[in-house]
């Protein structure tokens, strides 16, 4: 196998990255002015990069400074006082096809010409045969809990951070294929990803992006002829399907599991060094000498992670796998797998078919994050005084409060209100309770009520153009809730300069924050099983809707994208498989 490195035939190793920085370091205290090692690229301009040797990772990888194993045996079930091993990606061989790719994230991250997907070269990198200049690819070590049980060390076991570039705009990213080959942390699984899930995963990210859901992105699919074997349901059938690479982007790839493994194995002076660092890199706010910056940064995780589970609730979407190495330290959506946008609402909605006692239904989700707080609680707490773990615990008794009230403030942004008052709490839990009752459409139910006055909510023949909200009306308590929420916006509307100008605040408002098309799962199952025939218009073109989900759009709306789902949409089950 041989694996090309541009303009290199072998890659910038780790001993000389060390010795990079050891230089850097010496003349920094020598002169004073070297903040970061930058690999010198001639010529080099702000211009979108048309091809790879034009576009390179033009910084060394902060994880450098991180412990990483540099011993390439492989399928090693226990590894210690390490962060990272250093690993070679697997390419796929036969037959690599581009699935599709993400405009947005080629030229606003990535600095790329879209232009650049059509070269054979773009390929040969997202397969991994051909990785450019300054890459060090290493898979993560990480642990965590999954279903509750701490299950001991994971880590990335097809996956393979290749380094970090730092944009145009300032912003340093890392780079990372999914479905790569085998790591050390692969135990007994090929390393690879099959196309339905690495579909779903670049479809959902960027869709989230769109949405405004904080999340990891995904910029490219590629798809070959390679085969792998898989048993989709668990049900001793497995089937020969064919293995994909995703090529993915995130800030950083550090979860809660990455700082539990290390406390519940000992690791403590390893978990300070990974603490100080994810501190100084990612939270900048927090000083380096504060004496609570372990505190500060439990906080911080914390309150991230509830923002973004109050996103989830407010858009209808179940994570499907909220293990605590599933979870990410930056409050990103991480690792789509068996997630799913609910259709007729129901809070125990479970997207998983693994998943038999519900514990990630929909709406337990705010309870398992706090919970999932509370495992990354006890991974610091060998860094904390005996008063700093008191402080801890007092903040961990504030977040169930917390997350109920963000909660709260998304739905109220969704009917259009902006200040809380008296019962709005039930007012929020009552139109809920009508959906779940009537089977009422979550995405089109909001956004139906944004569309229309509260004067024409009543209107059969308005209600008759919204299919959602028609279905909503039968319940009995309809009129009632009517009532109350017109109520309740004659009161908001009071310290308006006018009521017209409220009205039209209102809709703006909540046209902007209830979107026309998801990515259900149907819409992806579609896709998927025309890729299967190669044919990916359907992937290509889910893209492009998801770029601009809060407007209506004319094919989308002749497809069907915002109508009620079909009838067999409903049956659909999504596994763990992937």
């Amino acid at each position: 196998m041989k694996i090309t490195y541009e303009n290199r035939l072998i890659s910038v190793s780790l001993r000389r990255f060390k010795f990079i920085i050891f230089c850097t370091k010496y003349f920094h205290k020598l002169f004073g002015r070297l903040n970061n090692y930058t690999i010198k690229m001639e010529g080099e301009s702000p211009a979108l990069k048309a091809n790879l040797t034009e576009w390179r990772f033009n910084q060394y990888p902060k994880y450098i400074l991180l412990p990483i194993d540099e011993n390439h045996e492989q399928n090693r079930s226990s590894l210690k006082n390490i962060i990272f091993s250093e690993v070679i990606p697997r390419p796929l061989e036969r037959n690599i096809r581009l699935v599709g790719a993400s405009e947005d994230a080629l030229t606003n991250i990535l600095d790329m010409d879209p232009d650049i997907t059509n070269r054979e070269e773009f390929l040969e990198f997202i397969i991994g045969r051909k990785l450019p200049y300054g890459a060090l690819p290493v898979a993560h070590r990480y642990g965590g809990h999954q279903y509750g049980l701490w299950v001991g060390q994971l880590g990335d076991g097809r996956a393979h951070i290749l380094g970090e570039y730092v944009n145009r705009k300032g912003e340093r990213w890392q780079i990372q294929l999914k479905g790569s080959g085998q790591t050390p942390y692969a135990r007994t699984h090929d390393g690879r990803s099959v196309l339905r899930s690495s579909i779903r995963e670049l479809v959902a990210s960027e869709a989230c992006y769109h949405l405004g859901i904080p999340t990891t992105r995904a910029a490219a699919l590629v798809v070959s002829d390679d085969f792998v074997l898989r048993d989709m349901y668990y049900t001793g059938c497995p089937r020969r399907e064919r293995a994909a690479i995703l090529l993915r982007l995130s800030p950083s790839w550090f979860r809660f599991g990455s700082m539990e493994i290390l406390a519940k194995t000992g690791e403590i002076s390893v978990l300070r060094q990974f603490a100080e660092f994810t501190i100084k890199e990612y939270f900048p706010d927090i000083h380096g000498t504060d004496e609570n910056r372990f505190i500060r940064l439990f906080s911080e995780v914390a309150h991230r992670s509830l923002d973004l589970v109050a996103k989830w609730q407010g858009m209808g979407f179940a994570h499907g796998l909220l293990n605590t190495d599933n979870m990410s330290l930056l409050g990103l959506t991480l690792d789509y797998g068996p997630f799913g946008f609910v259709d007729s609402y129901d809070g125990g909605f479970v997207p998983n078919c693994c998943d038999g006692e519900g514990r990630y239904a929909l709406a337990k989700q705010p309870d398992i994050v706090v919970w999932n707080i509370g495992q990354f609680a006890n991974a610091l707490k060998p860094l904390l005084t005996t008063s700093q773990q008191v402080h801890l615990s007092h903040i961990l008794k504030t977040l169930d409060s917390y997350c109920k009230n963000k909660i709260l403030e998304t739905f109220l942004m969704k009917i259009g209100l902006k200040e809380e008052r008296w019962g709005d709490e039930q007012l929020v839990e009552k139109l809920l309770d009508m959906m779940q009752q009537t089977g009422a459409d979550f995405t089109s139910t909001f956004r139906q009520l944004s569309e229309l006055e509260p004067s024409e909510m009543v209107s059969e023949t308005k209600l008759e153009e919204k299919w959602a909200l028609k279905r909503l009306s039968m319940h009995s308590s309809w009129g009632c809730w009517l009532d109350q929420y017109r109520e309740r916006l004659d009161k908001e509307a009071v310290d308006a300069s006018s009521l017209g100008m409220f009205e039209d605040e209102r809709r703006r408002r909540m046209l902007s924050v209830n979107p026309v098309y998801v990515p259900r799962n149907w819409l992806i199952h579609e896709a998927i099983l025309d890729a299967e025939m190669n044919n990916f218009d359907k992937v290509r073109y889910l893209l492009e809707v998801m770029r601009r989900p809060y407007e209506v759009q004319a094919e989308a709306e002749r497809r069907g994208f915002s109508a009620q789902p079909p009838q067999w949409a409903y049956a659909l089950k999504i596994s763990c498989s992937s």
